[in-house]
């Protein structure tokens, strides 16, 4: 076993694409990706996981179909399974997501944002 920290910025720099998560950990069945927003994502959610979403650098919104939550850097939110949610982020921002393994990024909805599952960096 290799007993190395993980740098999240060094991971960071390594992908420029937006809307793709990466994998940098998986702790049980769950995995630790970075991603970096910007713009606007779609409308879906994810029938079977929660999901978490850590704001390392920048600002983002969630929004609801009955609202929305800000994140500025350093805080977090647990958007419940099921329910219907759309990422955005007006300038580039940079997430660390928390799910289960095998987790695709448009959920239930699909379409051309869909990124390739199960990429480590």
């Amino acid at each position: 076993m290799e007993f190395c920290p993980i740098n999240l910025q060094e991971k960071l720099a390594k992908f420029s694409e937006h809307w793709s998560p990466k994998i940098i950990a998986q702790m049980n069945n769950y995995y630790f990706k970075l991603v970096k927003f910007r713009g606007e994502f779609i409308w879906h959610s994810h029938a079977d996981t929660d999901e978490v979403f850590i704001t390392l650098d920048g600002e983002m919104s969630i929004e609801f179909r009955d609202g929305k939550v800000d994140l500025k850097s350093g805080e977090m939110f647990v958007v419940p399974k099921g329910v219907e949610h759309k990422p955005f982020a007006e300038k580039e921002c940079k997430i660390m997501l928390v799910e289960p393994a095998g987790t695709i990024n448009t959920g239930d909805a699909g379409g051309d944002l869909t990124a390739q599952d199960n990429v480590w960096i």
